[in-house]
């Protein structure tokens, strides 16, 4: 029996670095959490304890904050520099993979105006970005995660299979809401980041919004549909979408009609929906995800 070394990677996790760009007595604030993973020529440290062509993970980290000195501009940007800076000045390293998140801050309305630096920070949601590099290439994945999206009407779930173990009454009327996380494959790197970012999540938001839903799974092709039939510079689409249930409150007991305004919002176990809408010519993903 010959036992050998599998696919491998080691990197820095979640490097916290806030940049503060100061532009006279108006602050902007970018609030990154960078992890790094490196793939390479790494079979002698675990085969024998050899880690000359390792990269330490602290100089990993140590690089995030050096480069975060320049403008960080979007984080897809920052993500590209880093993993090319990797993969070009290692000889050991042929892969780098940098997966950025993004905290959203807003400013505080004092007096009716924006304050020039003073924060709030904006919710649960983030943006993200995963950027790998090799010598063959580079791929861009942006995406948008914990983002929390409810509609109160316009959902329905019904004409399920039903078996021995079937409790789940059939409805014409339901809340539906989730928790988006959506990564989408770029089909190049010369794009305008901001604006695209902003075009896949309105499309996102409003298709939600708009589609009236039979099940969760339809509501994610339409908003994955509607992303790429916009968007001509995003190849796929995934989406993990779990379905957080609100169950109507039966009220009887107390004497009270309960017409869908008083619900339990369990938060599990719960119905987890993902999957993924692609183009039929989409350019094969590579090393993308």
């Amino acid at each position: 029996m010959t036992i050998v070394l599998g696919d491998n990677q080691y990197g820095k996790a979640e490097t916290h670095v806030v940049r503060v760009t100061r532009s006279g007595a108006k602050h902007d604030i970018k609030d990154l959490n960078v992890s790094v993973a490196l793939a390479g020529d790494f079979a002698d440290t675990h085969q024998t304890g050899d880690n000359s062509k390792v990269v330490p993970t602290d100089t990993q980290k140590n690089t995030v904050f050096a480069f975060a000195r320049d403008p960080i501009g979007e984080i897809e940007d920052f993500g590209i520099r880093l993993a090319r800076h990797f993969v070009s000045e290692f000889a050991s390293v042929y892969r780098a993979r940098v997966h950025i998140e993004e905290a959203a801050w807003a400013r505080i309305n004092v007096g009716g105006k924006p304050h020039d630096h003073a924060f709030v920070q904006g919710g649960s949601e983030k943006r993200l970005a995963t950027v790998t590099c090799t010598d063959d290439g580079t791929w861009v994945v942006s995406g948008v995660g914990d983002m929390v999206v409810l509609k109160s009407t316009g959902s329905e779930f019904r004409g399920f299979v039903r078996d021995r173990f079937t409790t789940l009454p059939e409805t014409e009327e339901r809340i539906l809401a989730t928790s988006v996380v959506a990564r989408w494959r770029y089909i190049g790197t010369d794009v305008d980041w901001r604006h695209s970012f902003a075009e896949v999540r309105r499309q996102l938001l409003e298709t939600f919004a708009l589609k009236h839903s039979l099940s969760l799974q339809q509501t994610l092709y339409a908003m994955g549909e509607a992303v790429l039939t916009t968007r001509p510079e995003v190849a796929e689409i995934r989406m993990s979408m779990p379905n957080k249930h609100h169950f109507v409150v039966d009220l009887s007991p107390f004497g009270m009609a309960n017409e869908n305004e008083v619900f339990h919002a369990a938060d599990r176990p719960y119905g987890l929906i993902e999957g993924t809408v692609t183009r039929d010519d989409a350019p094969e993903p590579g090393l993308a995800w």
